[in-house]
């Protein structure tokens, strides 16, 4: 007899029931429902991203042909496609964005220290990525005349690399009105790129003791206050302290700044970068902005892993669930990777993990030894009785 249930089941373990409960309970997603849980509803979203099931009818018959297996995953049986399809329109996003923050608290844990800098600052990058949708079917979406599209606002935290926040708009909404919202600590350092510069924000982060590292306009107006030797050897042309010079800059943002001229080798180009941070060395600013790549990367592995660019349904409640989903698969996936002992890259943990789903095998066993076939396990005797 097996002693494990299947892999997805084992996954679906790693939020406990009772937690996600309380969180239907909170959002009210089960008033007035007959039939079809929220749990249910879950897990055929989950299932979406994990299986790369394109479709509701995949996700419904996928499940379906499972047989006794979904006993396993907390539900009697299979969806049908119309009570999918109406759950995805009708039940708040908003459990699945609850969801993602309780596993997100989780995670952290294993990631406390993972960290590529000296620095005790709390480093972090703020970017949004376009997912374009066809305007006659997303006709909510509103980005061009021709174009439909939604944006996905994104705060990546460095230690570990875990998404830190997320935030769902219509694609002609600004980053930068999103990035306005957010409060960071003292001490915190944000890390953008120059599409998002507002010199209004520059002068309360600096006021509040938040730094930033982006790069400066080319038109910006300044004026040289003081300037530093750059080290040798390294790819820095000029450190430099300034002060803004244009007139609603000024207002905005009188305080000292930091610009540094950055050679980067690859392209043969020099990257003018802005900071507020004064202590850090040139080499550090540049260094922390080059790790800004990481969220770029961040959003490559979510599109081309995971179900964000080809939807299941056109609602924008529909949209935004099954976006919710594919952070929290994720994060599963971050937090399998970070406790195995196997050299995992995402991309292969998705492909073997999409393909074993429904095995019944230990979960953390196959994670460091996937290519291994599992232990034999040995069955009790029988013992026999002797008459006399």
């Amino acid at each position: 007899m097996n002693k494990y249930s299947s892999l997805f089941s084992q996954l679906l373990s790693l939020f406990p029931r009772l937690e996600f409960e309380r969180l239907v309970k909170q959002t009210g997603t089960e008033y007035a429902a007959k039939g079809f849980s929220s749990w249910g509803h879950y897990v055929a979203m989950l299932f979406c991203q994990q299986g790369q099931a394109h479709s509701m009818r995949k996700i419904c018959n996928a499940l379906a042909s499972c047989f006794g297996k979904l006993r396993h995953l907390g539900i009697s049986r299979g969806s049908k496609r119309s009570i999918l399809t109406y759950a995805n329109e009708h039940r708040s996003w908003e459990l699945f964005e609850k969801v993602f923050y309780w596993l997100l608290a989780r995670c952290q844990g294993e990631f406390v220290g993972k960290r590529k800098f000296r620095f005790k600052n709390k480093l972090q990058s703020f970017d949004a990525t376009v997912i374009e949708l066809c305007a006659s079917l997303f006709d909510w979406a509103k980005f061009r005349r021709t174009k439909g599209a939604v944006k996905l606002h994104f705060l990546l935290d460095h230690e570990g690399y875990l998404p830190q926040y997320a935030h769902i708009t219509e694609g002609k909404v600004h980053e930068v009105n999103v990035l306005k919202m957010l409060r960071f600590s003292p001490g915190a350092i944000v890390v953008f790129d120059w599409g998002l510069v507002d010199y209004q924000l520059f002068g309360d982060w600096t006021e509040e003791g938040v730094y930033f590292v982006t790069r400066l306009k080319e038109n910006a107006s300044y004026r040289v206050i003081k300037r530093f030797a750059v080290p040798e050897y390294r790819n820095i042309r000029k450190d430099e302290i300034v002060r803004l010079t244009g007139f609603s800059a000024r207002k905005a943002c009188p305080h000292l700044l930091r610009r540094v001229d950055v050679l980067d080798m690859e392209k043969g180009e020099v990257i003018v970068l802005l900071t507020n941070h004064l202590g850090f060395g040139a080499t550090t600013i540049s260094a922390t902005y080059k790790d800004r790549w990481q969220i770029e990367i961040f959003f490559k592995i979510l599109k081309q892993n995971l179900r964000i660019k080809m939807f299941v349904g056109t609602s924008a409640n529909a949209l935004k669930i099954q976006i919710w989903t594919a952070l929290i698969a994720i994060l599963l996936l971050k937090y399998l990777k970070v406790r195995s002992r196997f050299n995992w890259s995402l991309s292969n943990l998705v492909a073997l993990l999409r393909l074993n789903l429904f095995t019944y095998r230990d979960l953390w066993e196959w994670i460091d030894r996937p290519t291994e076939p599992p232990p034999l396990v040995q069955e009790a005797e029988q013992l026999a009785l002797s008459f006399f």
